[in-house]
């Protein structure tokens, strides 16, 4: 049987999944128009996040090997 094949725009998104199936995922809202948002706003906007678990299990499918 041939190899699954992963989602491409997801890959890029879920950097990893921890030990105990949680999923990390970078925040939204960093990429440009920076200027009117607070230095706090913005750095708090660095740290990563997990995915909601309403949520995983369509993570899991479009992730098969990850």
């Amino acid at each position: 049987m041939p190899k699954m094949k992963s989602h491409s725009g997801t890959k890029k998104r879920i950097s990893k999944i921890t030990k105990n199936g949680k999923i990390k995922r970078a925040r939204a809202f960093r990429s440009h128009i920076l200027n009117k948002m607070s230095t706090k706003r913005k750095r708090q906007l660095r740290k990563g996040a997990y995915a909601d678990k309403t949520n995983a299990a369509n993570i899991r499918v479009l992730l098969p090997y990850k």
